[in-house]
């Protein structure tokens, strides 16, 4: 050993002392062994001067994080050296209780991979759900889609995306959006979500403009559009605003729609003819291409490409149309008919026209064909020709044959219907162009037809579906109108049933009339014509799982979304007419003024000055139960007045007394002598000659009874 130790200098003989200190004990003591390696160097630092580190310090390095470097377990690796002897690729084994456990040891794994974030997932289905919907156009997938998902806490998420995709697309894109969000409001999407979904994309505004140069301007309209179809609140501008900077792109967006679209006049139109309007074909571009198209192939022949053409229109509810002007083409150029029969023939074949569309296109064409022999004399003859024809080559279903035939019997067994058809109409037209409803009621009672009232409602809103908001308006207050004054609640649910019987065969031609008899539905129930209840007996009347049934529902969640009243009155823009509630408000409180003033002249004029002669009626009613409950006769000096003047008909006092004797018993509740107090005005009436006495009667309790009663 001391041979050895000449060879060593003193520093060096001095650390192998100390190994053999170690070693000694480690093998006396029950601590760790690098717990105790580690609290000798510290309490023993060897070599150097005073003050000078040893070289036991130089193990612990200081980093310029602040750390020890110290030299990982087993000489493995470390800042600046070299790894353990022998390393190897194999699972290092690290002990989290050891006192020199470093968590910068392990191995690095990627926490919480496994698990996923439903917004994430969300909006990823929400982002193939938009696509699908700007490449299909059916709104009604898209909702049923978005119901599917679920998720109803992430729907701003789903408002916020949709605009945001089709802010980088064409007007179309953005048309369509304003369009399913108008959809989706209150029956899928509640307005708080909406409201909170144009907030996010307000504060994204900034983002938004990086990319997309004009964000500002369509955001702008993308929210005046939305106050315009009543999907988001005027007041959502102002309220929105409140904590914005005026120098954020989110209070340029507000302040945009605020005085470039909701300020400007005729605001309304400009905002909803920016992008378009409607996103769907109309009935008459459609008719267009189809006549295009059979003209060509007339001329060409090629069934393939016709047959092409034919399936790239995308409207398969409409081929009934093609088959229609394929017959009237076949019949006005007499060589074609081949060739069209031909076609025809290979579209039923291909499944391209349905059997059903094929039967819908014959028996259209059979019910026009008197007004087709105008134009082409011998129209009747080549379509009885045609029909057999068709039947026997097996592309027209033999049911045809059997229909046609009884149709032919049933339109002789009714004339009378044919004929009241024809003149509704006129009165229909004559009422879209004066507007006069009183002239409108004296052209029906002239008819002298009620039992075809049903049919009467069906052509009014039939015809108006298929023209501007402003007729759809007038139709809903007539509808009011003549339940008021000719109409009964059962005409008006046969009516309704009619309509929607014949739903599916309406969709033919007016292509969103399901959404449109639902909002008839609703108007009818907001305006009193109809009650809730009514709904359920109308469901009931029809087949299930129809679409008449459908519209029933969607009617239902009209009215049960939140301001449903205010909405649906505004559905066409109001504002053509009178509404119900606000005729009641101001009868109401005329007549509380002529009580307190009692100035008849003034009242008389009030009552000229609403304009609404077809509704004096809820005067009479009004008059006769204020008189009632403020014991107050000098209220019947009101109606003697009007009456003279002829401000009042018989007519309406009639219906007025009438509605009263209808819910005298409801009345009776509140004012003990409500029966008395009728009879004795009933006979007033009659002594001044209000009520004729071949109207009707007065029983012995006081309600007016009908003549069909006493008769």
């Amino acid at each position: 050993m001391a041979s050895s130790e000449c060879f060593l200098t003193e520093e060096q003989r001095e650390m192998l002392k100390i190994a053999a200190q170690s070693a000694e004990v480690l093998s006396t003591s029950p601590l760790s062994p690098s717990k105790l390696v580690s609290e000798h160097f510290v309490k023993a630092p060897v070599g150097g001067k005073a003050g000078n580190p040893g070289v036991g310090s130089r193990h612990f390095r200081k980093t310029h994080s602040g750390k020890l470097g110290r030299a990982k377990k087993d000489g493995g690796g470390g800042k600046g050296t070299w790894g353990k002897l022998l390393d190897t690729d194999g699972e290092s084994h690290i002990d989290r209780n050891d006192p020199n456990y470093d968590s910068g040891e392990e191995p690095y794994q990627l926490v919480g991979s496994t698990v996923r974030d439903p917004l994430d997932e969300y909006k990823k289905a929400v982002v193939s759900l938009i696509e699908e919907y700007f490449s299909t156009g059916d709104v009604d997938v898209a909702a049923s889609d978005l119901r599917g998902l679920g998720s109803n806490e992430y729907h701003p998420y789903f408002i916020k995306r949709l605009i945001s995709i089709s802010l980088d697309r064409h007007d179309k894109e953005k048309e369509m959006a304003s369009v399913l969000l108008s959809a989706l409001y209150a029956d899928v999407i509640t307005s708080k979500a909406i409201s909170q979904g144009f907030l996010m994309l307000i504060e994204s505004a900034d983002d938004l403009s990086v990319d997309i140069l004009d964000a500002v301007d369509i955001l702008a309209l993308f929210i005046a559009r939305a106050v315009v179809d009543d999907i988001l609140p005027p007041a959502f501008v102002t309220r929105a605003r409140n904590g914005l900077s005026e120098s954020s792109k989110g209070f340029q967006v507000l302040q945009t729609a605020e005085k470039s679209y909701l300020s400007a006049p005729h605001h309304a139109e400009l905002v909803e003819r920016r992008w378009g309007g409607s996103t769907h074909v109309t009935v008459e571009e459609v008719k267009k291409r189809i006549s295009d198209l059979l003209r060509e192939y007339v001329e060409s022949g090629d069934t393939l490409e016709a047959c092409r053409c034919i399936r790239q229109l995308g409207v398969a509810f409409f081929h009934h149309e093609v088959v229609k002007r394929a017959l009237i083409l076949a019949m006005e150029i007499r060589t074609s008919e081949l060739a069209i029969l031909s076609l025809l023939r290979e579209a039923a074949d291909e499944g391209l026209i349905s059997s059903s569309q094929m039967l819908k296109g014959f028996a259209r064409l059979a019910e026009s064909l008197d007004d087709l022999a105008l134009d082409i004399p011998s129209a009747k003859t080549l379509f009885r020709s045609l029909v057999p024809q068709a039947v026997n080559e097996g592309w027209l279903d033999a049911s045809f044959l059997t229909s046609s035939d009884d149709n032919g019997v049933h339109e002789k067994d009714s004339e009378k219907l044919k004929l009241y058809k024809e003149e509704a109409v006129a009165i229909i037209h004559e009422y879209f162009l004066s507007d006069d409803i009183p002239e409108l009621i004296r052209s029906l009672e002239d008819l002298r037809a009620p039992e075809f009232n049903a049919v009467f409602l069906k052509k009014l809103i039939t015809l108006a579906m298929d023209r501007k908001n402003r007729e759809r308006e007038m139709a809903s207050v007539l509808i009011s109108a003549l339940h008021i004054e000719i109409f009964s609640t059962e005409d008006i649910v046969d009516g309704f049933v009619m309509l929607l019987e014949s739903a599916e065969d309406t969709a033919l031609d007016i292509l969103d009339a399901s959404n449109e008899l639902a909002l008839f539905l609703a108007r009818a129930v907001i305006d009193d014509v109809l009650a809730p209840l009514n709904l359920d007996e109308i469901g009931t009347r029809l087949p299930p799982n129809c679409s008449g049934s459908e519209t029933v529902h969607v009617a239902r969640s009209l009215l049960a979304a939140r301001h449903a009243g205010e909405r649906i009155l505004r559905c066409w823009g109001g504002g053509t007419g009178w509404a119900v509630e606000d005729a009641k408000d101001k009868i109401a409180k005329l007549l509380e003024e002529y009580e307190t003033g009692g100035v008849v002249s003034e009242a008389c004029q009030c009552i000229r000055d609403l304009g609404m002669p077809f509704f004096n009626h809820e005067v009479v009613k009004k008059a006769l139960v204020m008189a009632m409950e403020k014991k107050n006769d000098h209220l019947l000096d009101l109606l003697e007045e009007c009456f003279r003047e002829g401000l009042i008909t018989t007519n309406q006092m009639t219906k007025g007394f009438t509605r009263i004797s209808d819910g005298l018993d409801d009345l009776a509740l509140d004012i003990p002598n409500a029966k008395e107090k009728f009879k004795f005005y009933v006979k007033h009436a009659q002594m001044k000659g209000w009520l004729l006495p071949s109207i009707g009667a007065v029983s012995a309790d006081g309600p007016i009874i009908p003549p069909s009663a006493t008769s």
